[in-house]
């Protein structure tokens, strides 16, 4: 018998998340800054996807983002990015934050604040990100979940799903 490998659903804005689904939902919060931050999310997505893991995928990472697009309420494209990621954040069942280094990440900052006490977050700080500290701090406080490298991530999901 062939193993089914699982084709993980992937979204990304401005796609609709589902609001019914019976899988858990992975949102990919972490450091974005275009040109800073390598492309951290497609690689993970790449090792879920190969390893068969069952799960949804929130990936903020839109493909049509334009640097260009005003940063303000007025601006529709702007907003609804920003409406689509608290949207996908508080519909996921995990929230998977990677700091990347020689990155000032604020938005991922602002995140960590706002679901430092959701029980939902595993977080991936190296040395070399400039608020490691501010960052360290809160995960203890907060009973956050840290991990030592971005593949220790997959660890965390393969066990969720009672993997090897």
């Amino acid at each position: 018998m062939d193993d089914i490998i699982y084709d993980p659903a992937i979204f990304k804005a401005p796609d609709a998340i589902p609001l019914e689904r019976d899988q858990l939902a992975i949102f990919l919060a972490g450091s974005i800054e275009m040109g800073a931050a390598r492309n951290w999310q497609d690689a993970l997505i790449e090792t879920i996807y190969a390893k068969g893991l069952p799960f949804l995928i929130f990936n903020p990472r839109r493909d049509d983002w334009d640097a260009s697009w005003e940063q303000s309420i007025e601006n529709p494209q702007f907003k609804e990015q920003v409406q689509w990621e608290l949207q996908a954040l508080e519909s996921a069942d995990i929230i998977l934050m990677h700091f990347e280094p020689n990155t000032k990440s604020p938005i991922t900052l602002l995140e960590l604040g706002l679901f430092a006490q959701s029980g939902k977050l595993w977080v991936h700080c190296p040395g070399g990100f400039w608020r490691k500290g501010n960052v360290d701090i809160v995960c203890e406080r907060y009973g956050i979940k840290q991990v030592g490298s971005l593949p220790s991530f997959i660890g965390v999901l393969t066990a969720l799903v009672g993997g090897e």
